[in-house]
C-alpha cells in the first residue's frame, strides 16, 4: 500500500503547474465540456502510466540490485530538481484538438505531452522502485486525477492563486528524501 500511497502524492504534488495541468486548464476554458476532457485525461493517463509501469518493472528484471539503486537513486534526484523547473505548454499540442473533438483532443495531448514529462519518469522509477508496478499505476493515474480534475472545473481562475513554488518545493524535497534513501538504503522498504 505504501507504493499506492506513496505514487499518489508525489505526482498530485509534481503534477501542479506540469505541462498536463496547464493543458486541462487551456482545454476546459477552450471548451467548456469537462466530462470529455476528464475522460481523456483518464485514459491517457492510463495508457502512458501503463506503459511506464510496464518499462519499471521491465528495468527491475534486467539490472542487478546495486545497479537499480544508484540508477534509482540518482533518477529521484534528478526528479527532485526537475520538478522545480516550471513547464511552459506548446501551441503545437493544442493544434490536435481542433482536428479530434474535445475526449480525443484531450485523449491524444494529454498522452503526447506525458511522454518523456517528469509524471511519466517519475512512474518509470517508482515502478522500478516498489515490488508492485500495478499499485504504483494505479497511485500516479490518481495523482494525476487528483491534481488536473479540479484544473478542468476551474480553469485558470485560480492557477494563480496557488503557490507554484511551494508546492514545487514540497514535491522536489519528496523526491529527494526518495534519491537519498534509495541510494544509502534507509529506513524504506523499497523490496530489493
Amino acid at each position: 500500500m505504501e507504493s499506492l500511497f506513496v505514487s499518489t502524492g508525489v505526482v498530485a504534488l509534481a503534477e501542479i503547474g506540469d505541462k498536463t495541468q496547464l493543458l486541462a486548464f487551456l482545454l476546459a476554458t477552450r471548451f467548456k465540456k469537462p466530462v470529455p476532457i476528464i475522460a481523456g485525461i483518464l485514459l491517457a493517463t492510463i495508457l502512458n502510466h501503463a506503459l511506464a509501469g510496464a518499462l519499471g518493472a521491465w528495468i527491475t528484471a534486467v539490472l542487478s540490485p546495486d545497479i537499480l539503486r544508484w540508477i534509482l537513486g540518482l533518477s529521484f534526484l534528478g526528479m527532485a530538481v526537475w520538478t522545480m523547473i516550471p513547464d511552459k505548454i506548446e501551441e503545437e499540442e493544442m493544434q490536435v484538438a481542433r482536428k479530434f473533438g474535445v475526449f480525443g483532443a484531450t485523449l491524444i495531448t494529454f498522452f503526447l505531452a506525458e511522454m518523456g514529462d517528469k509524471t511519466q519518469i517519475a512512474t518509470v522509477a517508482m515502478a522500478a522502485h516498489y515490488p508492485d508496478p500495478v499499485l504504483v499505476v494505479i497511485g500516479t493515474t490518481l495523482g494525476m486525477l487528483i491534481a488536473d480534475v479540479p484544473a478542468v472545473f476551474i480553469g485558470d481562475r485560480f492557477a494563480a492563486r496557488i503557490p507554484m513554488k511551494l508546492v514545487h518545493g514540497i514535491a522536489a524535497a519528496m523526491f529527494a528524501v526518495m534519491g537519498l534513501a534509495t541510494l544509502f538504503g534507509m529506513g524504506v522498504s523499497f523490496g530489493f
